[in-house]
């Protein structure tokens, strides 16, 4: 089945859901937001344990991946992900969702070929490329303020 790219993209087009934009947007932003708002409950509960700021901001991370992959491995995670986009892709649960759905999936193939080796399918190169970016600027950085500053 030939196709040109004008009736592939009015294929697309026809088979694709149609949903408003706007719609989109507002789930996105109200369910994103609600993961950020119970991150910052669980924040303010390890403040009110006596935690120091520094230490009840790991805590709140940490907490949060664990939320995330719990989710995930419930099959809740991927349910709320249907509606709300986005909204569920931006705030550390969704880099839990991007570890553990793989994981998940792969889990048959064994701990090592399958869970071990698919864990950073999706999360692995982003993973990759903040590290080399951030090394790649520390060296502009570095080389720039050696020969301006002497």
């Amino acid at each position: 089945m030939k196709m040109s790219k004008e009736e592939y993209a009015a294929y697309v087009k026809k088979m694709s859901p149609s949903q408003p934009m706007s719609g989109k947007l507002a789930k996105a932003f109200a369910i994103g937001g609600l993961i950020c708002c119970v991150g910052q409950a669980v924040m303010n509960l390890y403040r009110a344990l006596g935690a120091q700021e520094e230490l009840a901001s790991a805590a709140t991370t940490i907490s949060m991946v664990f939320l995330g992959s719990l989710l995930t491995g419930m099959r809740v995670y991927d349910k709320l992900a249907k509606h709300a986009g986005a909204g569920t892709l931006v705030p550390v649960t969704g880099f839990a969702n991007s570890v553990t759905s793989p994981a998940m999936e792969f889990h048959s193939e064994g701990i090592v070929t399958g869970t071990c080796a698919k864990m950073f399918v999706i999360a692995g190169p982003v993973i990759v490329f903040g590290i080399t970016a951030s090394a790649v600027y520390g060296l502009v950085y570095w080389f720039a303020a050696s020969v301006l500053c002497g």
